[in-house]
C-alpha cells in the first residue's frame, strides 16, 4: 500500500480541518458532503486533537480501497496537483479511472454522482492530451464519448458547459452552435456562469438557427457578470457584457435589467 508522502514531517491537522477537508472537496449536494465527512470521523475516531498528514493519506487510502468514491477523489486530486504528494499523473488517472469504472451506472442524483460526473470529465481530459506514462493515447472520440456521459446521463452543468464548447469548434465536435447554445442553456439554468455567458452572447448575436434575442442574451450576461464576479472566469465575460451593452439600445437595456431581477434568479444557482 503507498503511504509514502513528500515532507515525512508531521503537520498537525484538527479534526475540524480533516472534516472541512472531505466537505469542500466539490461543490456537491450537502448529504454528499455530510456523508463523506462523517465517514471520514468513523476512520479516525479517537484520533484526538489531530492527525498527522502520514494519517491522513493513510486514512484516504483506507477509505479508497474500501471503494470510497470521495477519498479515491481527494487522492487523485493530490496526486494530480502534487499536494501533500510527489506529482503523479499516472496515479491521479488511476484513481479517477477507479470511479468513472466502479460508479457509471450510480444513480444520477445519488450522493455520489457529482464525484462519478467529475471523475467521467477527468479522465476525459487525460484521453483529450493523452498520457503515455500509463499507456494512455491521445483518443478524441474516447474523451468526447466520457464526457457526453457526464453531461447527459449525470447531468453535470460543468460537462455540458464542455460540451456545447466542442460544438463551437471544427476539431472537435463541429461548428454546430445551435447544438452549441442548447448544452450550455441546460449548464446555465443550473448557475453555470461561464455557460450562461456563452448562451447570453448566442442568443444576443443570433446564429444559424437561432434569430437573435438581444434582450434575453444580455440578460444571461448581466447574470453571469454577476455570478462569475471574481473569479478567473470574470475579465472575458465582462468583455462580452460590455461589448453587447455597447450595440444594445437603451430600451433593451432596460428590459434585460427588469428581465434579470424577475426571472433569472431561479437560475442563479444559489
Amino acid at each position: 500500500m503507498m503511504r509514502t508522502i513528500r515532507d515525512h514531517s508531521l503537520i498537525s491537522v484538527t479534526m475540524a480541518a480533516v472534516l472541512a477537508l472531505l466537505a469542500s472537496i466539490l461543490p456537491v449536494h450537502a448529504q454528499t458532503a455530510a456523508d463523506a465527512a462523517l465517514n471520514m470521523a468513523n476512520m479516525l475516531d479517537g484520533a484526538g486533537g489531530g492527525v498527522s498528514s502520514g494519517e491522513l493519506l493513510a486514512a484516504l487510502q483506507d477509505a479508497a480501497d474500501a471503494g470510497q468514491p470521495m477519498a479515491m477523489w481527494q487522492l487523485g486530486t493530490m496526486y494530480e496537483n502534487g499536494e501533500g504528494v510527489t506529482r503523479d499523473p499516472v496515479k491521479a488517472f488511476g484513481y479517477f479511472a477507479q470511479i468513472a469504472n466502479q460508479h457509471a451506472d450510480a444513480a444520477p442524483r445519488g450522493v455520489e454522482a457529482d464525484i462519478v460526473a467529475r471523475s467521467f470529465v477527468k479522465v476525459g481530459e487525460y484521453y483529450k492530451q493523452g498520457l503515455p506514462d500509463a499507456g494512455i493515447p491521445a483518443d478524441a472520440n474516447r474523451s468526447h464519448a466520457l464526457l457526453l456521459h457526464a453531461a447527459s446521463y449525470f447531468g453535470d452543468a460543468d460537462a455540458q458547459y464542455r460540451v456545447g464548447l466542442l460544438y463551437l469548434q471544427a476539431d472537435e465536435l463541429g461548428v454546430n452552435p445551435l447544438q452549441s447554445a442548447r448544452w450550455f442553456s441546460l449548464a446555465a439554468r443550473k448557475g453555470h456562469c461561464p455557460a450562461q455567458a456563452q448562451l447570453g452572447e448566442l442568443l444576443f448575436n443570433g446564429v444559424e438557427g437561432i434569430e437573435a434575442q438581444p434582450v434575453e442574451g444580455l440578460m444571461w450576461l448581466t447574470l453571469a457578470h454577476e455570478r462569475c464576479a471574481g473569479t478567473g472566469d470574470a475579465a472575458w465575460i465582462d468583455e462580452k457584457l460590455s461589448h453587447a451593452l455597447g450595440l444594445a439600445t437603451p430600451d433593451q437595456q432596460t428590459e434585460a435589467t427588469a428581465l434579470e431581477k424577475t426571472i433569472a434568479p431561479q437560475f442563479a444557482g444559489f
